[in-house]
């Protein structure tokens, strides 16, 4: 009984939680609607709809069909009401996935006549069609500065994935990517709350359409995840615990998943690990509390793969399947994802029937299944009909291209780039001839391996050797590993090194293309952030033949290489730009585009000083000289917001629209930007704050806005913000959201000014 009073006291501190507006407007048509199916609905129908299975279990021998008697079982005894994921593991067509798809609501509405909700993980672009539309991953996206890019990934998204009869996709990730050890940052749009708000708002808006209670046949449901504080494990491990401390947690990790809540996002997904000792799949106080209760959100919450079973099975605050099912649902989920175990239908009505999951709880989480398929149209349009004509379209394609332009970073550059016309160019390392690397994980398959299935698209190599008429390869170093199951799955060869090196010596320019091989989730997991020895041991040897070397990172996260950049001429970090990333760099690398990307993310140097740009001002002590250097960069790589162009950037005329305000006040603020090089170029303007004395150790700074403008050579624009004063609030030691009477400073390109808040606001609501 331990655990169900540890759950009761939650649930109690969820219920008297103050309730807010609705994040969804209530809609009477779909509400009458859900009513009347609840209505008529037998308890097993009721278990079904709550639980979620892997397509595997209607997988026939082939595995590439689905077994008629499993579907039987599976839709007509167990009533489940919700499948994941696709056969055999890998990407499919949209025909073939749409016929998948069909056969199973034509089950599903002739045995229960309710339709089944398919949910497939669509990460950046249509994820697991073979022939749709991929583009930058989200880390890249966010690279750009750019919200349209959030936008034009989203609907295409959407659109693309409705075309294969799916209409539900696990996108965006906004988990802050603020570990760079964690082996999902490239998921997520970076280390910033801020960011990461504005980008997945842009994207759950462009994926669901303008109305989350009509959803129409070229958008779909979001899952936001992953509930939250996923993203910076105490270990750096996936799925493993974190320690986040009350008021972080509120104003900085809760920060996207409430600007995603409040745009409509229809499901989410919950954080797989634990917060501070609570695993968040029972953690009714976030669950119930913050979601449910204060938001007066009205959508469905979904565990993540098998996180039920890891209530007993893992994290040992259950004793058995029966008591995590009771656990899980009593604290607010409302569909569980039990992969391969149709049986938990069963045990949720044994539960209602001894009585340890009320019936008011069950009925609650049915409506939030029903709610979802209602406001898709998936009772009046199980299946449809629509052409679809922009699938896989020239469209799609240019908007992925574009993307990768301005999400590519250029770190480093000492004058080698751009590279001239007729130099004679040695590519080489392991990331050189691989599309999958330029992909990441959750492309075509699971790990990442577009080489098997879009052979089409080009690599760096094949782009350099489009682009310049003098290129050789030598690889140096390879991958090993294919299948990530295998212990050599990271594992490289460096037998080709000296063969590289021996190259280097007749070019006149090394681009030298390193990085990681794909992953994803737990196989990503690693011990050292460094990069690898026998990828440092290449660039040594290359540097050494007295040639220039041009380091290309094509990495999921910032592998460290302090001890190797000062050999290179010139840096530049890709991330995971996708299909047409390759084209984008030689784009770049020769001039023809020009630079504007910008981390999102800090790029550390040392493996024990993992900083964030918003660290406390105490992290830094060294910069302490009468007043607080709000300017000083850590002993970072690059810091967050760095990146360098072909021509340069002048910002002036710096200016608030008042000195003083109070907490319901809007400052504009403006900066012209003039672009004094000798070529066009675009530029992300970032607008920061600092709080310069507060009740709590206040961050250094903060992101407060952002703008991409696009600027001709010696043009001058200038860039307005609008800033909600109570922007500028902190969430205190009791919790509650404060802006304290006192001084700020706000800065933008190197300009800054001070302002003075002229009064102290305490609010009572725990969203402000």
């Amino acid at each position: 009984m331990k655990k169900s009073l540890i759950i009761l006291s939650a649930v109690l501190l969820a219920a008297c939680a103050p309730k807010g507006p609705r994040a969804i407007p209530a809609d009477k048509e779909v509400e009458a609607k859900v009513e009347k199916v609840l209505k008529g609905m037998t308890l097993e129908e009721k278990a079904g709809q709550m639980v979620q299975l892997n397509i595997s279990v209607l997988e026939d021998e082939t595995r590439e069909a689905i077994d008629p008697a499993k579907l039987d079982r599976i839709i007509g005894q167990y009533k489940v009401g919700s499948i994941l994921n696709v056969m055999n593991d890998r990407c499919h067509s949209r025909e073939v996935t749409a016929a998948m798809v069909r056969q199973i609501q034509e089950k599903s509405m002739e045995a229960i006549g309710i339709p089944c909700i398919y949910g497939l993980d669509m990460i950046h672009g249509a994820s697991y069609l073979s022939d749709g539309s991929m583009y930058p991953q989200e880390i890249n996206l966010a690279a750009t500065f750019n919200r349209e890019y959030a936008r034009l990934m989203g609907r295409a998204m959407a659109y693309e994935t409705r075309a294969a009869q799916v209409a539900w996709v696990f996108s965006p990730v906004m988990d802050l990517g603020r570990d760079p050890r964690w082996p999902r940052v490239w998921e997520s749009y970076g280390e910033d709350p801020y960011l990461q708000a504005q980008m997945a708002r842009e994207e759950t808006l462009a994926i669901q359409g303008g109305d989350p209670n009509h959803i129409d046949l070229e958008h779909a449901a979001v899952s936001i995840k992953h509930f939250m504080g996923y993203g910076v494990p105490v270990s750096g491990k996936d799925r493993t615990p974190a320690i986040i401390a009350e008021n972080d947690l509120r104003e900085k990790f809760f920060a996207p998943f409430l600007a995603c809540f409040r745009a409509g996002a229809l499901t989410a997904m919950v954080n797989s690990a634990s917060i501070n000792g609570i695993p968040t799949h029972c953690n009714a106080l976030l669950l119930s509390g913050w979601v449910k209760e204060q938001l007066g959100w009205d959508g469905m919450l979904v565990t993540d793969w098998a996180d039920i079973d890891n209530l007993y099975k893992r994290d040992h605050v259950a004793a058995d399947k029966y008591e995590a099912v009771e656990m899980g649902i009593n604290a607010g989920i409302d569909m569980i994802m039990d992969p391969y175990d149709p049986e938990c239908c069963n045990v949720i009505v044994e539960l209602v029937k001894s009585g340890r999951i009320s019936e008011s709880r069950l009925n609650d989480a049915v409506r939030r299944v029903l709610r979802l398929k209602v406001r898709l149209g998936l009772f009046d349009k199980p299946n449809w009909d629509y052409a679809y004509p922009d699938f896989g379209s020239e469209k799609f394609a240019r908007e992925s291209y574009a993307a990768a332009l301005e999400s590519e970073v250029l770190l480093k550059n000492n004058g080698i780039l751009p590279l001239k016309e007729n130099a004679s160019i040695l590519v080489t390392g392991p990331n050189a001839n691989s599309l999958r690397t330029l992909n990441g994980g959750w492309s075509y398959t699971w790990q990442g391996n577009a080489d098997e299935y879009v052979p089409q698209y080009n690599t760096i190599l094949e782009a350099l050797q489009r682009r310049f008429p003098k290129v050789t390869y030598a690889p140096g170093i390879t991958y090993l590993g294919n299948n990530w199951k295998a212990r050599d799955w990271q594992d490289e060869d460096a037998s080709g090194i000296d063969a590289a090196v021996k190259a280097a010596r007749g070019a006149d320019v090394i681009v030298a293309c390193i990085g990681e091989n794909t992953y994803c989730e737990t196989p990503g997991n690693m011990d050292d952030l460094n990069l690898s020895a026998k990828q440092k041991e290449l660039v040594r040897k290359l540097a050494a033949t007295g040639k220039p070397v041009v380091l290309i990172l094509n990495e999921g996260r910032p592998r460290l290489i302090g001890d190797i950049e000062p050999l290179a001429a010139a840096v530049v970090d890709v991330m995971l730009p996708s299909n047409f990333g390759a084209d984008a760099l030689a784009a770049l690398l020769s001039g023809d585009e020009n630079f504007s990307g910008k981390l999102p993310f800090t790029y550390s140097k040392h493996i024990n000083a993992l900083h964030t740009y918003d660290y406390k001002v105490t992290e830094h002590r060294e910069t302490m000289a009468g007043s607080y250097n709000y300017d000083a960069v850590m002993d970072v790589q690059w810091p967050f917001g760095h990146g360098l162009s072909y021509t340069t950037f002048a910002y002036k005329n710096f200016v608030v629209s008042a000195e003083n305000f109070k907490a319901g006040d809007v400052l504009t603020v403006s900066v012209d930007v003039t672009n004094t090089g000798d070529r066009s170029g675009k530029e992300a303007v970032l607008l920061y704050s600092s709080d310069l004395v507060a009740s709590l150790i206040p961050d250094v700074k903060r992101l407060r806005g952002f703008e991409k403008i696009s600027l001709e050579a010696g043009e001058t624009k200038t860039v307005t913000f609008q800033l909600q004063a109570s922007d500028l609030a902190f969430v205190g030691a009791d919790g509650r959201w404060r802006l304290e009477e006192g001084d700020f400073r706000l800065s933008c390109g190197g300009q800054a000014t001070q302002v003075h808040c002229t009064e102290t606001k305490v609010w009572d609501t725990p969203n402000i």
